[in-house]
């Protein structure tokens, strides 16, 4: 078994050892134009739609930068986090005191609860957002306003949520539950293994670890137990940022659902299709775009390698003779914050540039519906 399957089959309780459009309105405000509108329509090729991926990611960045009260989604996701960060260390504590009553399958239904109420929320914040982005007439844009007219979309809300978290929760137990009965050689669960491992593993380092413990300190059957916090860390962060990563893979495969849900005014099951549609038309600049971000949010996320180089610290295996100073775990602490508000931060220019290239394609779609000959011979 590999370092990730023993810490993530541990620290998630499944080992028995541990805890387990109507027509888009020409009298519409985006609040912001197609970054790249003035260039050639259509998918495009190569460098043109890379150009309006990563113009799409830097526009968002513009338009955080304008409308301050937009980090109000930025406060609120982070707030859900937070409590779904507590949601599952209490379901890790339940999990263990109560492991002759609860199994895997009723870990799975728990979890399953857990996450759609916090896609529920998350998806409700994403409306707001695109709500009170489109909204914008004059000034900047409210984004209570857009949290009120969310209201009109709860029922694509709740769907759309209950299918993300069914789907996160497919794609958890085909990682742990495939060795059953996919063949050995086969590549998913490795590449899902690679997606948790990539945070798991320096979950258990230096500044992540910022006192060094040791991660079987936290095997709650060791003599006299563990102390209430460790079931927050890192039980709950570790389980919310797993989650958190195949939420956010679904969202980045599907980001014009909700643009159209909220804009077009399109059931779920249309706003599903319509964004494979223009998924498919327009994959180039959606992945530029996603690969743009990902890439500043893994720059900033290697930096904690130049903490662990400066305190001259890293695992607590290969430091297990030191204890960090008050002043290094101080620093740590507050690095850690930096480094999840920057997260946070991030995540909203995600959902602003969706919208941007949402947006982007619709003009494009439209534009090519206009210029078509209408067939009527004179």
């Amino acid at each position: 078994m590999t370092r990730v399957s023993e810490i993530t089959e541990h620290w998630f309780g499944l080992c028995r050892k541990a805890p387990v459009f109507h027509t888009l309105q020409t009298n519409t405000d985006i609040g912001f134009k197609p970054v790249c509108e003035g260039q050639s329509g259509g998918s495009g090729s190569g460098s043109g739609s890379i150009h309006r991926g990563i113009g799409a990611a830097i526009s968002g960045m513009r338009t955080l930068n304008r409308n301050r009260q937009l980090l109000w989604f930025t406060l609120l996701a982070g707030l859900v986090l937070a409590g779904n960060i507590i949601a599952q260390g209490g379901l890790s504590y339940i999990t263990w005191t109560m492991a002759p009553y609860i199994g895997e399958s009723e870990w799975v239904v728990l979890n399953f609860i857990i996450e759609f109420f916090t896609l529920f929320l998350l998806v409700f914040l994403l409306v707001g957002l695109v709500l009170s982005i489109s909204s914008k007439k004059v000034g900047h844009a409210s984004f209570f306003e857009g949290l009120t007219g969310a209201k009109k979309y709860i029922n694509a809300i709740v769907m759309w949520s209950g299918v993300l978290a069914l789907a996160g929760m497919l794609l958890f137990s085909i990682y742990f539950y495939s060795h059953d009965w996919l063949p050995r050689n086969n590549q998913f669960p490795q590449i899902l293994g690679t997606l948790f491992g990539s945070i798991l593993n320096p979950l258990v380092e230096f500044p992540f670890n910022p006192a060094l413990t040791p991660w079987t300190f936290f095997d709650p059957s060791r003599v006299g137990g563990i102390a209430l916090t460790s079931w927050i860390y890192p039980f709950g962060i570790s389980q919310t940022l797993v989650f958190s990563e195949i939420n956010l893979l679904l969202l980045i495969l599907s980001p014009f659902v909700v643009p159209i849900i909220a804009l077009e005014q399109k059931t779920l099951r249309e706003a599903v299709v319509g964004s494979f549609a223009m998924i498919k038309k327009n994959w180039d600049e959606a992945a530029a775009c996603a690969l743009f971000l990902g890439v500043i949010v893994s720059g900033v996320f290697l930096t904690y390698l130049l903490i662990q180089a400066a305190s001259g610290m890293g695992t607590p295996d290969g430091v297990v003779t030191i204890q960090p100073a008050n002043t290094w775990i101080t620093l740590a602490l507050v690095y850690d914050c930096a480094l999840s508000c920057f997260a946070m931060v991030m995540a909203t220019v995600g959902g602003i540039a969706a919208l941007d290239l949402y947006t982007s394609a619709k003009s494009r779609q439209i534009a090519e519906k206009t210029s078509e000959p209408s067939g009527v011979v004179i």
